[in-house]
């Protein structure tokens, strides 16, 4: 396990109780009550750290090595129903964006997410979860294929936001986005997101238009991510955290600007101490708002939708 800065002292406890419980062990002295005071102070500590997270603690959960990516969970969600689908059928096969044919609970879904790698080679291979163009149009092309045969969509977001480079600037990675976003909004199947990791900028709005958005507890939202957003404001990254504060990005800001429909709860000091826990968790929320909207109609899909997106960023004083 990994731990992050503000996790050094769950660290400190763990390793005292392993060392209690070699002692206990390797010797004939009972230390049974010093290791249920640890266990017991490790607990407390715990449930103080991660009941307090900061903004940028959570932008630092979401990031983290060990937790599981769009792939852990569509391999959890789906077993061996998933068939992946590839390419755009224009330019290439795009690696950070992967998609497919996949059951959960016994209902169909085309299922679309970026993915991230998990050591150098696989995040060179996966562009770091950053799609290019020809991603958002495979995205697209699946979801078109979904309606086509009224299959429901899921998206699984998790990405630092779309490809920045050169190349795909000049294969239109803008017009591919809006395109998504434009053709997302009037898609006659039902469309549940879930934010898995990061959502950051238009690269995450590209598969994120969504009857019901959920977000894992400790993921983020924006539009901009803090480090970018502290380079701009103050020419450094020095001031990542205050940007963070600024942004509202947490999943608990989401919700009480209703910018999205719920926050999936994830285990005692985030998803990758119980994947298990996480993955049965959004199952039970991807399923529960496709009940709620497998019996609209696709006039009253499509309507409510619109109504929902049109209705965002209006405030009253």
């Amino acid at each position: 396990m990994e731990y992050l800065d503000f996790e050094l002292p769950i660290k400190e406890l763990e390793d005292q109780l392993d060392k209690c419980q070699i002692i206990g062990l390797e010797s004939d002295v009972d230390v049974s009550n010093t290791c249920k005071q640890i266990e017991k102070k490790l607990e407390e500590t715990k449930r103080n750290i991660y009941k307090n997270l900061t903004a940028w603690q959570r932008v630092q959960l979401s990031r983290h090595p060990s937790r599981p990516y769009t792939m852990d969970h569509v391999r959890a969600l789906c077993g061996d129903t998933f068939l992946e689908l590839f390419g755009d059928r224009g330019v290439k096969d795009d690696k950070a964006m992967i998609g497919g044919l996949g059951k959960i609970g016994g209902q169909s879904f085309m299922i679309v997410g970026q993915q991230k790698g998990y050591n150098t080679k696989t995040r060179q291979y996966r562009n770091f979860g950053m799609a290019n163009p020809e991603g958002y149009r495979k995205a697209l092309r699946l979801m078109k294929m979904a309606e086509k045969f009224g299959i429901p969509v899921v998206t699984l977001v998790d990405t630092p936001g779309a490809y920045p480079g050169l190349e795909a600037e000049e294969r239109g990675q803008g017009e591919a986005i809006a395109r998504n976003i434009f053709e997302m909004i009037r898609l006659k199947v039902p469309i549940i997101t879930v934010i898995v990791g990061e959502g950051a900028s238009g690269g995450a709005l590209g598969i994120g238009v969504g009857d019901k958005v959920y977000m894992l507890e400790n993921t983020w939202y924006s539009v901009i991510s803090p480090e970018s957003c502290s380079s701009i404001l103050w020419r450094s990254w020095e001031y990542k955290e205050q940007a963070a504060e600024a942004l509202k990005l947490t999943s608990y800001d989401m919700k009480k600007q209703k910018l999205i429909d719920d926050i999936i709860p994830e285990p005692l000091g985030g998803a990758h101490y119980d994947r298990e826990t996480t993955f049965k968790t959004v199952e039970q929320y991807i399923m529960k708002g496709y009940n709620e909207l497998k019996d609209l109609s696709t006039e009253e899909l499509v309507e409510q939708r619109m109504d929902k997106y049109s209705k965002m960023g209006e405030f009253k004083e």
